[in-house]
């Protein structure tokens, strides 16, 4: 996310007045700023809810990031990752010892490996893992050295794998899958902003809270600003999560969305923000999963594919791959505003 050349005098201005807007006054900017609300170019969450914020001149933070990225990663790029580095490193040690030289390992006819290289890469995955060398043994100060270094480096890297692993399975967390975007469908007579989410995890939540917020360029008394709305939802939370569950803001006169058209929610450089958050049974601790969508990922004269599938056993079902399934209406169908919603804000 980008920003603009601070200060603003407009925007202090209008922040010490309190509101940027006197006639529709700001809900609230999420813990943004409004002043870094007005100068941000671009989404303020990506779209698997990770801020586009950056803070500088922390200490540690490659460090942090790093294993932030090893928890959240799937299993098979970690795993990928991990095999990898482990072998790049015994790889670096390898090449270490053949720099010293043939005479640098001895016994390494009894391992049966005529490439001096992979005789050395045996002897460095052998020493790395504690797993023995077949016989074979370093010669001379400087080979012992990488010996005694690579020996106590093994262990380590594999404590530090270990602690990962085991955070990545006791790590108390919401596995969502959103629908890849949002529609504007009909909704009892009117129309309504839809999207639908599913937990992937066997792990059951409950108590589930879904918060929606809209982030739009607005114009008041000729000053064009960034505000942010508070949606009101059919129903903002539900007590079990079995299945799925498709939240739907309805666009009524009270709605900042009123009169919405696709020209509108592109000039106004739209993003929608969720925020949801559950208890987690297995834990017995709260989690919570951000999502963001823009004004891309918005689709017209659409609505939802039913994702509810026959059972043998008579129980409900649904098919996760139709999550983001939709069935296409007749163009202008949502595009076109009813007149009892009356006129958007510009």
């Amino acid at each position: 996310m980008a920003f603009t050349p601070f200060p603003n005098p407009d925007l202090e201005s209008a922040n010490d007045r309190g509101s940027f807007a006197t006639s529709n006054p700001v809900d609230n900017d999420l813990g943004f700023g409004r002043v870094v609300a007005n100068n941000a170019r671009g989404r303020f969450l990506t779209r698997n809810g990770q801020p586009t914020a950056r803070k500088l001149g922390l200490k540690g933070v490659r460090t942090a990031r790093a294993y932030l990225a090893a928890l959240n990663a799937p299993w098979s790029t970690f795993l990928l990752w991990t095999v990898g580095v482990v072998l790049l490193m015994n790889g670096m040690f390898a090449l270490g010892y053949r720099a010293l030289g043939p005479e640098a390992l001895s016994g390494t006819e009894t391992l049966g490996i005529r490439d001096p290289f992979l005789a050395a890469f045996a002897y460095s995955v052998g020493v790395f893992t504690t797993t023995g060398v077949d016989g074979m043994h370093a010669v001379g100060v400087t080979a012992h050295g990488l010996t005694i270094l690579q020996s106590l480096l093994g262990p380590l890297v594999g404590m530090i794998v270990a602690g990962i692993v085991i955070a990545r399975l006791t790590r108390p967390r919401a596995q969502l899958r959103f629908s890849d975007s949002m529609v504007i469908a009909p909704y009892e007579g009117g129309r309504g902003l839809m999207f639908r989410f599913v937990n992937e995890s066997i792990r059951d939540i409950t108590n589930v809270r879904v918060s929606v917020s809209l982030s739009w360029l607005e114009t008041f008394d000729g000053v064009r600003e960034r505000n942010f709305h508070q949606l009101a939802l059919e129903r903002s939370d539900v007590p079990f999560f079995p299945l799925h569950w498709t939240v739907v803001h309805p666009i009524t006169p009270e709605s900042p969305l009123r009169g919405v058209t696709p020209d509108r929610l592109r000039d106004g450089n739209a993003e929608i923000l969720i925020l949801v958050t559950a208890h987690e049974d297995t834990f017995s601790t709260r989690v919570s999963v951000r999502q963001s969508y823009t004004w891309e990922d918005v689709t017209w004269d659409a609505k939802f594919s039913s994702i509810f599938i026959e059972s043998m056993d008579e129980h409900l079902a649904i098919d996760v791959e139709r999550l983001s399934r939709l069935d296409r209406l007749p163009e202008g169908t949502t595009r076109t505003a009813p007149e009892a919603e009356g006129s958007m804000v510009l």
